[in-house]
């Protein structure tokens, strides 16, 4: 299943797009269902300073922390600036140079591929809908623990509602240019907090701000 979810979330996320959204900082991009459903990406917030959302998790940060999904690397950048050892992982290229541009560290990789660290992360950030990567939310929970540390905490995202959702999508822009399809995920709070039980990671603490609501995961 892993070898799966590897060889096709890179490939969607390298669509133009993206790419092209990132490069300029401006939406609007959706992913697209293939029912014509749309859920807008916040574009412009990932290209923007951390907000106060983004603060509420950057200050439960301990130890090293690992961002899976970095985008144009806000957080990443953040943390860097204030001494702390962060790294962004992103399938994206285009991300991945922002990120780099920004003053942090990045690699252009899949979160299933080999990773630096594994192990021995103190902190992961799943954040801005990351969750739904490869669309099995249990393959990649699971993944994030073998990262881990014992003891180690994921603070990751759910979605803004109860929802527990699997589907093929593509990312779209408003004039109509499309990606491919890739599989992803939305879970809300309990759904996220359901899966991460059956993984052995414990909740270790939730918050809402700014309407988003996060969860604080413990490996045992």
């Amino acid at each position: 299943m892993m070898r799966a979810l590897t060889a096709t979330a890179p490939v969607a996320w390298h669509a133009d797009p993206y790419t092209d959204a990132l490069r300029s900082g401006r939406g609007p991009l959706f992913l697209r269902r293939p029912d014509g459903w749309l859920l807008p990406l916040e574009v412009e917030r990932w290209c923007a300073e951390p907000d106060l959302a983004d603060r509420t998790v950057l200050r439960r940060c301990r130890g090293t922390v690992l961002d899976i999904g970095c985008g144009p690397g806000r957080l990443v950048a953040a943390l860097a600036a204030e001494g702390v050892a962060a790294l962004g992982v992103d399938v994206s290229p285009e991300a991945v140079r922002r990120t780099r541009a920004l003053g942090g560290s990045a690699l252009c990789r899949s979160v299933f591929d080999q990773l630096p660290g594994e192990g021995r992360w103190d902190t992961a950030l799943l954040l801005d809908g990351n969750v739904g990567i490869g669309g099995d939310p249990a393959a990649l929970l699971g993944r994030v623990a073998q990262l881990l540390a014992p003891g180690g905490l994921l603070l990751a995202e759910a979605a803004p509602y109860e929802i527990d959702e699997r589907l093929l999508v593509r990312i779209a822009d408003a004039r109509g240019a499309m990606g491919r399809d890739f599989p992803w995920a939305r879970l809300g709070t309990n759904a996220l907090l359901a899966c991460a039980r059956t993984l052995g990671l414990r909740p270790a603490g939730r918050w809402t701000a700014a309407g988003r609501p996060f969860v604080a995961l413990r490996r045992g």
